[in-house]
């Protein structure tokens, strides 16, 4: 049964779900229905919800809580994402699985209260100190933020590594219907954490747990990171994930995520309306980015066109991906602007053109055109037959 639920609440519902018990954040606009509703919920399923002191400190709660094997979450807005950086690093280190979302708002610094996608570098270069990488989901419709929060603890898991839900200020405040009965399964390919430091006693089968992300021996670090590296390679090939729509022969191939893509999407109905060979793919994972499906769009495509609330980001990774054999044009709103249906056809028509018809195509709809004028006029021929005719016998009119 669906239920209508604002995008923040039903997050939080679907973290519940997903075995969420722990939630540690701060306050800050326009996230702050997500700490809220665990503030309540949390309680009624035998979980610990606490406000801590600073987004500093929510962090490191969050590594408390992760090390010692429990499914927990944290959530914050672009700022507040900046002051847990550090933490980040250190759980990416110490390979200490958690969920992070972060509800974007316009930069820089305090910037304002809307929605911007201008936290794109942050999210999938890591953000914080050394060579990391978070596992990054971005969803563009409430019910798909439930789903993708669900899976965002069982990558979490899986990898041992923070997993990232990067939604924008509209995901977070609008409100659509959500199916919350849908049955969560949990991944079956979880391992025990074994790993966990919960007060286990040492056994040789077992020994005793260390979370740490100290090295002080430059050879062991160095192994370490290439252990590290090893995973996100294996995140890039696993997890990597988009949508497709109207690129069987598409000649412009516009990129977006997000409420973005949203609207780009009613943009590119109505080019296609009009004529213009234009389709959409859509990220929902920003890392890994899906750069084999852009490529397999190079076919048809002459060029591409990335759409973001920022002013330009993932145009970088769409770039990387298209290699320099393709045109990459962007357009972009910033400061909590969200580009309109009208502005992104604009674009569209810049850089799409006309549907041109084959030989074959002009030939057959001649044909067709032919045969179809042939039909109309035997039609007429018997109609005007029989209008006489009736017209002499009085019968009708």
């Amino acid at each position: 049964m669906k239920k209508l639920m604002k995008g923040n609440e039903a997050i939080a519902e679907a973290a519940v779900k997903a075995g969420c018990r722990y939630f540690f954040g701060y306050p800050i606009t326009p996230q702050n229905e997500i700490p809220e509703y665990m503030s309540r919920r949390l309680p009624e399923v035998g979980g610990c919800f606490l406000q801590a002191e600073s987004e500093l400190a929510a962090i490191n709660m969050v590594y408390g809580a992760g090390g010692a094997g429990a499914r927990v979450m944290t959530s914050s807005s672009s700022p507040g994402i900046s002051l847990k950086q550090e933490g980040i690093s250190y759980l990416a280190g110490a390979e200490v699985p958690c969920v992070i979302v972060n509800i974007m708002r316009g930069g820089p610094g305090l910037g304002g209260i809307q929605p911007a996608q201008s936290d794109y570098y942050q999210a999938t270069r890591g953000g914080g100190h050394g060579d990391y990488r978070t596992c990054v989901l971005a969803p563009a419709s409430v019910q798909e933020a439930v789903d993708l929060t669900q899976l965002a603890f069982d990558i979490a898991d899986r990898y041992r590594n923070p997993v990232m839900v990067l939604g924008d200020g509209m995901i977070g405040q609008m409100m659509e219907p959500v199916d919350m009965d849908k049955s969560y399964r949990p991944a079956v390919d979880l391992a025990d954490k074994i790993w966990a430091a919960n007060g286990h006693i040492p056994t040789p089968g077992r020994p005793r747990s260390i979370i740490n992300s100290l090295f002080i021996d430059p050879k062991v670090l160095e192994r370490h990171c290439e252990r590290l590296d090893a995973k996100y390679k294996k995140i890039a090939e696993s997890e990597c994930r988009w949508q497709e729509e109207m690129l069987e022969n598409a000649e412009l191939v516009v990129v977006a995520y997000g409420t973005t893509s949203r609207v780009v999407r009613s943009a590119i109905r109505k080019c296609r309306q009009q004529g213009l060979r234009v389709g959409l793919l859509r990220p929902i994972t920003l890392f890994p980015f899906p750069t084999e499906a852009i490529r397999n769009t190079l076919g048809t495509a002459k060029c591409y066109l990335a759409v973001e609330m920022s002013a330009g980001q993932m145009v970088d990774d769409v770039r990387l991906a298209v290699n320099g054999e393709r045109p990459v044009h962007f357009y972009g709103r910033m400061g909590g602007m969200v580009p309109t249906v009208a502005e992104i056809m604009d674009e569209i028509r810049k850089y799409a053109t006309p549907y041109q018809k084959t030989p074959a195509e002009i030939a057959l709809d001649s044909a067709i055109d032919e045969k179809f004028q042939s039909v109309t006029d035997a039609v007429g021929h018997i109609l005007q037959r029989t209008r006489k005719k009736m017209k002499a016998t009085g019968s009708g009119k």
